[in-house]
């Protein structure tokens, strides 16, 4: 059964020893236990200390972690939800505590995360007479959320909180935020554990493929002569990994994978075309132009993928599973779709489709391969972060790892390089793009599963966004490392402005400003010039072990210290700030416009 389609909730107990009044904060946490929540992600404050109070009297069944910044927390949930397929909790006080979410709850809107974000609030006699740390975080987050709330009534909570898990967790998933007023924390009740749902127009577990439909996927692929199969972050959050492992084992039919859908088939996969895209392989992007048929699965069609939309897979029928019927036709226009979840539609189209003829298909697919590698420069003598990132691959690839990004080059050589065989395993800030993402979704993914390794691969500029959570792991006893590819650049930022912009620096350059490279001559960093700041310094200063290293002979012993580290553990590999990720179509470009060198 797919756990999507049931409701989360255990049923309360009904002893009427157990039916004393209770105080509406104590009423939230023990909705979070009937839940199954283990672990919150929680920063303090005045609007939200009557929970943090209850969290103490609950402390044997949730693990409170104090994270050292709002959104530190928020992104630390998502790691936790990213890797368990678990709503991921957070809480925040009011004002700048709630907007400091903010944009954690965007990124999981875009990526459809569930999340569960609780935020106190000024008194209900209050609101609206600009309070101390007052800010409406409703309506500020009423787009970025999948749904919210403000609690008014105590009588309510309980009943919020199960909607709020249900809504998070069925159909496609998302943020929901629940504001509570700090009066409402304190007031007394009756709680009605089981109190049943009010959510008039929310329907889920019934979006399944027709026989019907399922049929015509079948007869088109049967038909096909170039089919691909293009899949996305749906195959991850319907947890429909082995079903599609199936499709391809059965069909073989070649298959590529949105940055989200990354392990939700094995990147070393004879079949697999690796990531599509903006920066994904030359092979998958040139199967996709020349397919007859592309079988689009869990995905939305997003800019990096597409570019420019009317030319991409222009010569294919287009089949679009997919359970958000918003998607559906928004972007680009399929010739077969499906509202489904995806699950169902596979399971039950496994159990009929036969495998076309695709050897010539096969054929023309493996030159390219062959012909059009990954690849960096292996004589450079100096380490390069592709080689970085390979070395960490093979380090680590049959361990039970779970590696985390910020955002930038090292996020898109990390989707190149590290081939994810299983799903969960990966976690990335793909439709917002946040930078800071990297350790603290390394946190939430530790403390789901502390017997892991756990390394976030991060960039200088992401790992200063949210380095204060360095404090969470060595205090809160959570283990992750860092392999910080330090090219003292915004390095993405960079490669456009070579490309782009005749190389003309705008502060792009994250070291001194009176340095050539910050003032826009592009003249670089110099071997001789310290990598500022001293991260191994800092490091240290939040109770870490750490080395730095930028000899191509110390990476292998480099990456093997850091696993076999204890704690908490940053390895720093300096790298040249002039490598571009390759290949790269650019934006609102074609295949015909990719660029290889």
């Amino acid at each position: 059964m797919n756990p999507q389609r049931v409701e989360t909730s255990k049923q309360a107990p009904t002893d009427p020893a157990q039916q004393n009044p209770t105080s509406g904060a104590d009423i939230v946490v023990q909705t979070l236990v009937n839940n199954g929540v283990d672990a919150v992600f929680a920063y303090p404050g005045g609007a939200s200390m009557p929970i943090h109070q209850a969290l103490t009297r609950f402390r044997d069944q949730v693990r409170v972690i104090l994270p050292r910044h709002e959104q530190g927390g928020g992104f630390a949930a998502q790691g936790y939800a990213r890797t368990t397929g678990k709503i991921g909790v957070c809480m925040t006080t009011s004002g700048p505590g709630a907007t400091n979410l903010v944009t954690c709850l965007a990124d999981a809107k875009l990526d459809s995360i569930p999340m569960l974000a609780i935020s106190g609030q000024v008194g209900t006699t209050v609101i609206g007479t600009d309070a101390f740390q007052e800010t409406p975080i409703v309506e500020v987050c009423r787009s970025v959320t999948k749904h919210h709330y403000l609690v008014t009534d105590v009588n309510d909570i309980a009943r919020v909180v199960r909607e709020a898990f249900h809504i998070a967790t069925t159909g496609r998933p998302g943020p929901v935020l629940v504001d509570i007023p700090k009066n409402i924390q304190f007031q007394m009740v009756v709680p009605d554990y089981n109190a049943p749902m009010k959510l008039p127009g929310y329907r889920v577990g019934t979006e399944r493929a027709t026989p019907r439909e399922i049929e015509a996927i079948a007869a088109m692929i049967r038909a096909a002569k170039r089919p691909v199969i293009y899949a996305g972050g749906g195959i991850i959050s319907s947890d429909a990994s082995e079903e599609l492992r199936a499709l391809v084992a059965k069909t073989g039919i070649p298959i590529t994978t949105t940055i989200m859908g990354l392990g939700g088939f094995p990147g070393d996969h004879p079949l697999s075309l690796d990531m599509l895209g903006m920066h994904g392989s030359v092979y998958a992007n040139y199967a996709v132009d020349n397919a007859d048929l592309l079988i689009a699965l869990g995905v939305r069609f997003d800019d990096r993928v597409t570019g420019k939309v009317s030319a991409f897979a222009n010569k294919a029928k287009i089949i679009h599973v997919e359970i958000d019927p918003s998607e559906i036709d928004k972007i680009k226009r399929a010739d077969l779709a499906v509202c489904s979840d995806l699950k169902y539609a596979l399971r039950e189209l496994n159990a009929i489709v036969e495998a076309p003829d695709l050897t010539e298909w096969h054929r023309k697919v493996a030159v390219w391969k062959r012909d059009e590698p990954f690849h960096y420069n292996l004589d450079f003598p100096g380490i390069v972060p592709q080689h970085a990132i390979h070395e960490l691959y093979k380090a680590t690839k049959d361990r039970d790892t779970y590696i985390s990004v910020g955002v930038g080059q090292h996020q898109m050589w990390t989707a190149q390089y590290y081939k994810f065989r299983e799903p969960r395993r990966w976690m990335c800030s793909s439709g917002l793009g946040t930078m800071g993402f990297g350790l603290p979704a390394a946190v939430g993914a530790k403390i789901a599963h502390p017997d892991s390794l756990v390394i976030d691969i991060d960039g200088d500029g992401s790992l200063l966004m949210n380095i204060q959570e360095m404090a969470t792991c060595y205090c809160e006893k959570v283990p992750v490392k860092v392999m910080l590819l330090n090219n003292m650049h915004l390095g993405m930022v960079v490669q456009w402005e070579d490309r782009f912009h005749a190389a003309n620096r705008a502060h792009t350059y994250l070291g001194p400003i009176d340095h050539p490279e910050a003032t826009g001559l592009g003249n670089g960093i110099t071997p001789q010039e310290r990598y500022y700041p001293d991260f191994i310094a800092v490091a240290k200063g939040f109770g870490w072990s750490g080395r730095s290293i930028s000899a191509k002979k110390d990476l292998v012993p480099a990456i093997e210290e850091m696993i076999a580290a204890e704690g908490p553990y940053l390895l720093e590999v300096q790298v040249p700030y002039q490598e571009h990720v390759l290949p790269m179509i650019p934006s609102n470009s074609t295949v015909q416009d990719l660029i290889k060198e």
